[in-house]
């Protein structure tokens, strides 16, 4: 199976090397260099193609795939404006049931574990993720990325698994109010948000961040018959009920989430049956947490600056 591969940073070159490793025949095209009109001729003889571009350039790249009848694995966030969402789910609507968007923290054994759980007792959560972006990766600058741009950059879009976590756990949520950080040198640009849901009687918050000197992850939900504490940066996952707390040994391999999400795409885009995770991240089965990211982006309400240097 031929698959274009457009973009060629860390999670295109990611992509490549898990179609491969998967039996597929990757194609790397790099957007700087082909441009839209590069793109489009690539995609003859193509059976498939993975939108790894930055956010605000994909519309029509995806809209030119989909006429072509390819299904698409379209990295998160699928948009950053909502009548963009409207706009892509309008224009795939032939190929969104062979497509997935990238979602790959579905795939997490702890997460799945949360997904088979029973959570109707649930009334509170919290999830939170941050980490000094400067430290992210050698020979990287936050400046010189797709992050750092007022459209579609930002934390709250770049590190979004965790709204599509919570719209995974919760259906139905809604944004009460978005509180954000910007900084001076990138005006637009969030670099710590907190975000206000509620919906089906549950409210809670999902928070960001690019500022924390240490990685931090985690997930706790608050229940009248259980409490979920689940640390994914640390690794531990408690339950605590009337019976006391349980720890629970969740391994987790990085790279066989992105694999597993891959593996679901081509089997989708093959007619083949994907496997039996909870959520499938099936790109029509998507919407309801694309438009969830999306709106939370436009409610966002600057409160202050940070001082922190970001390169």
């Amino acid at each position: 199976m031929r698959v274009l591969v457009i973009g060629s940073g860390s999670i295109g070159r990611r992509h490549s090397d898990n179609l491969a490793a998967l039996g597929a025949a990757p194609v790397a095209l790099s957007w700087r260099a082909a441009g839209f009109d590069g793109a489009r001729t690539a995609m003859d003889g193509a059976d498939a193609v993975v939108i790894a571009t930055a956010t605000d350039i994909r519309l029509p790249l995806i809209a030119e795939a989909a006429a072509r009848d390819l299904p698409l694995y379209i990295e998160k966030p699928l948009a950053f404006a909502p009548a963009e969402v409207e706009a892509i789910a309008k224009v795939t609507a032939g190929v969104a049931r062979r497509s997935v968007l990238g979602y790959m923290m579905r795939y997490h054994p702890a997460f799945r574990t949360l997904a088979q759980a029973d959570l109707s007792d649930v009334f509170q959560f919290s999830l939170t993720i941050g980490h000094d972006v400067t430290q992210w990766r050698a020979n990287w600058r936050f400046s010189e990325s797709y992050a750092a741009r007022a459209d579609g950059g930002g934390v709250l879009l770049d590190l979004c698994h965790e709204l599509d976590m919570a719209a995974c756990l919760f259906p139905g949520l809604a944004v009460k109010s978005v509180e954000s950080l910007g900084h001076a040198a990138y005006p637009g640009v969030d670099v710590a948000s907190r975000i206000s849901l509620a919906g089906g009687g549950i409210a809670g918050e999902v928070a960001m961040d690019y500022l924390t000197p240490k990685l931090h992850r985690r997930t706790l939900l608050r229940g009248t018959e259980r409490m979920h504490d689940f640390d994914f940066a640390a690794a531990t996952y408690r339950v605590t009920d009337a019976a006391g707390p349980r720890d629970l040994d969740r391994p987790l391999e990085r790279n066989e989430m992105f694999l597993s999400a891959m593996r679901d795409f081509l089997a989708l885009a093959q007619g083949a049956d994907p496997s039996a995770v909870e959520h499938l991240p099936r790109l029509d089965l998507c919407l309801p947490s694309a438009r969830l990211v999306a709106a939370a982006w436009a409610a966002r309400a600057f409160i202050g600056h940070c001082g922190k240097e970001i390169p």
